[in-house]
């Protein structure tokens, strides 16, 4: 319901609580690793068979999910296919270790949807403090039982039952069929990162984060290593500093990358597809359907030649919880138009969303000066870089901070409510500093 004229309404600083340890959101979209090898077809095809056969980590999904995946060829699956992608800084078969078992937490969710005829990529995040039913769940190295649970916070299913309890929550939420799964940890951002020798990522505005130790100055700047995983944990530093604010970083990050992976001929370049395949396999467990040859040669082949302007990134609907400022719900009505859409493997767009809480179109952040420059390295807190024009602000109702730029509509594509925001990985962005 809108705020009655001229009251401001309070921001929700989602999943600002007390941190339960150092890494247990150090992963945020390592999933970027994963997303690299989905696009990277030459990549898993030419050199990610060969490395799964060395020692692959697997995990089963539910029998039903099982028993899709095992019947079923990726590449024509009726209706698309849907694999889910999973951040954690725990690995499954972890649970019993001297580790705070409250750091096995899905902190990174990312449901990928490839449309059957191979012609759209849909990824959608979910926030960690979504609060959604999750169904009854065993944890597989304990035994123990979850029973299911009618409101609970999204990032515990992994700890409940591992993948499967995650994939098994994605799908009631969805109303989709899960059959493929890969959980991964942030090695997996830093090996890939490196391998790129840095993503190129633009900041509208000045990010200063203490927790993670990101400070960045306006501008471009290329990032690898710590330096990228930290740009990827940054919540207090970029937006209104909730969880909702860093999905969209994250995905200015992602979109970059998968920029610059398609566009500057590092499919060519075999020495780097080593790397990158070999950075992302070796840091994921990847639930049996998926861990075979078949399936991941069926993947990279629907997804070869894809335009990145066909690769879109929302985040899942949501609304404030009124019984707490610190956790979102579903947003029922845009939720239902995003499953439904996905359910039928309807073509969609985001003509007329936003971007997000924490980023901006890169026309919206105007530079001073006309001339190009370079991209800093992630140290310089007051870099010679481009310094946008602060032309936009978040508003209190956490709305963006500027509507997209440029439309990735065709003549058949649908366009999803307004209110979803995302962009296309086609979009030149820039994240928006607190």
């Amino acid at each position: 319901m809108p705020d009655a004229p001229g009251r401001e309404r309070p921001v929700a600083r989602h999943g600002r609580l007390p941190r339960r340890r150092g890494w247990t959101t150090a992963l945020s979209v390592v999933a970027s690793a994963a997303a690299v090898v989905l696009v990277s077809g030459a990549c898993v095809s030419a050199i990610g068979v060969a490395q799964l056969a060395a020692a692959p980590r697997t995990v089963a999904l539910s029998t039903d999910d099982q028993s899709t995946a095992q019947a079923a060829d990726i590449t024509a699956i009726e209706g698309g296919a849907n694999i889910l992608l999973i951040g954690s800084d725990t690995r499954v078969g972890q649970f019993d270790s001297d580790e705070d078992v409250e750091g096995a937490r899905n902190d990174v969710t990312m449901l990928v949807h490839v449309s059957e005829d191979h012609e759209q990529l849909t990824a959608v995040s979910f926030p960690r403090d979504l609060m959604v039913p999750i169904p009854a769940c065993t944890n597989p190295e304990t035994g123990t039982t979850y029973p299911a649970a009618d409101s609970a916070q999204f990032n515990t299913a992994l700890g409940n039952g591992g993948v499967s309890c995650v994939v098994d929550t994605v799908e009631n939420l969805t109303g989709l069929t899960v059959p493929y799964a890969g959980l991964i940890t942030f090695n997996g951002v830093i090996e890939m990162s490196n391998a790129l020798g840095g993503v190129d990522v633009c900041v509208a505005t000045p990010i200063d984060d203490s927790f993670t130790g990101l400070h960045l100055s306006a501008g471009a700047h290329s990032l690898q290593g710590s330096d990228a995983l930290a740009f990827l944990r940054s919540r207090h530093g970029v937006g209104d500093g909730s969880d909702l604010a860093r999905i969209s970083s994250q995905q200015v990050f992602l979109s970059a990358l998968l920029r610059q992976v398609t566009a500057d001929g590092t499919l060519s370049k075999p020495v780097t597809l080593y790397k990158l395949a070999g950075a992302a396999l070796s840091n994921m467990t990847l639930s049996d359907g998926l861990a075979r040859p078949r399936t991941l040669v069926g993947l990279a082949s629907t997804l070869r030649g894809m335009s990145t302007s066909s690769m879109l990134f929302v985040q899942y609907p949501v609304v404030d919880d009124p019984a707490d400022s610190a956790r979102v719900v579903v947003d029922e009505a845009n939720a239902h138009t995003l499953n439904v859409a996905l359910q039928t493997d309807e073509r969609t767009s985001l003509a007329d969303s936003s971007t997000g809480r924490a980023s901006r179109g890169s026309s919206d952040a105007a530079t001073s000066s006309p001339s190009a420059t370079p991209p800093q390295s992630a140290g310089s807190g007051s870099g010679s870089g481009p310094t946008p024009s602060d032309t936009a602000s978040p508003s209190g109702d956490g709305a963006t901070p500027g509507a997209r730029t440029t439309t990735t509509s065709s003549p058949s594509a649908t366009p999803l409510p307004s209110s979803i925001s995302g962009q296309s990985a086609a979009e030149e962005t820039c994240s928006v500093g607190n």
